[in-house]
């Protein structure tokens, strides 16, 4: 199997450039901040999930990449490799994870990593696929509050539709961690949705968007799935203590740790920043085989 990881470098002059042309939303720092730790998510990678065969690294603009990266093993794939062009530049994870299952020479089973995502603990390809199905937890809503649930609603509704189910006021939610992909399931949904989901593209997220869940809520209605939670520990920095992240690091208890950015002062981002970087340069001090 494969891993594509999206990423993004807020600091980019080039993507700065382009937000500010394109766009009159003010930066979001805590979705468009480096926290420099890419390269451990691909130290972790290599070290606990050896089975992966290419890992793919998706940016907006060749400058986003960074400079210890070995092109060589980490395979570069631009937003205009596979995104229309009219939709172009997009500011919008959403777009990007529509687009996913269209990366030349992708695996038929792939998970899908933001680069908040680490794997800390050894993994095995049964934790992720098993007897031609995915692997991943699912909860069940009613309400729907915040833009984010509303999103969840509309790529719920949307699977239904494509199915030929009838619409519920249930719908379901996947774990937030890495996702298993059948790239030839997205490849269907998308001939089937493909003016709705090219409808609900914007620069710029908003609640009529739909996500990456379209492609997990259709794979779980049509039996390509097993509602079983990965191991995975979420932490929010909002809450979580340079001591604990570090801790937790070190002495992981669950095989993957998600750590989500929040609205942070400088100093608290700081501290939070250099503690994982020491905690990750202890936990894989050998360089990766994508680093110079």
């Amino acid at each position: 199997m494969d891993i594509v990881i999206t990423y993004v470098d807020g600091n980019d002059p080039v993507w700065k450039q382009d937000y500010e042309k394109y766009t009159n939303v003010p930066v979001m720092q805590k979705r468009f901040r480096d926290w420099g730790t890419l390269k451990y998510l691909l130290r972790g990678i290599e070290v606990n999930m050896p089975f992966i065969r290419n890992v793919f690294l998706v940016v907006s603009h060749p400058t986003q990449v960074p400079q210890w990266v070995d092109k060589s093993q980490l395979k570069i794939v631009l937003h205009k490799d596979i995104i229309p062009e009219e939709y172009l530049p997009t500011f919008n994870c959403n777009p990007i994870e529509m687009h996913l299952h269209r990366i030349e020479g992708l695996d038929e089973e792939y998970l899908y990593f933001n680069d908040d995502l680490y794997p800390l603990a050894t993994c095995r390809p049964e934790d992720f696929f098993r007897e031609g199905k995915g692997i991943l937890g699912f909860s069940r809503h009613f309400l729907v509050s915040g833009m984010y649930k509303k999103i969840c609603r509309n790529s719920d509704t949307h699977a239904r539709k494509a199915l030929g189910l009838k619409p519920s006021f249930c719908f379901v939610r996947p774990q937030h961690t890495c996702t298993p992909m059948f790239k030839s399931e997205c490849e269907q949904l998308y001939s089937i949705l493909e003016q709705d989901i090219l409808a609900s593209l914007t620069r710029v997220r908003t609640s009529g968007n739909l996500n990456q869940y379209l492609f997990l809520d259709y794979q779980l209605y049509k039996g390509r799935m097993i509602n079983e939670k990965i191991s995975n520990k979420h932490y929010s920095v909002a809450v979580a203590s340079p001591e604990k992240l570090k801790s937790f690091i070190l002495s992981p208890t669950r095989n993957l740790m998600c750590v989500n950015d929040v609205r942070l002062s400088e100093e608290r981002y700081l501290k939070l920043r250099s503690a994982m970087i020491e905690a990750f340069e202890l936990k894989f001090p050998q360089k990766s085989r994508f680093e110079k």
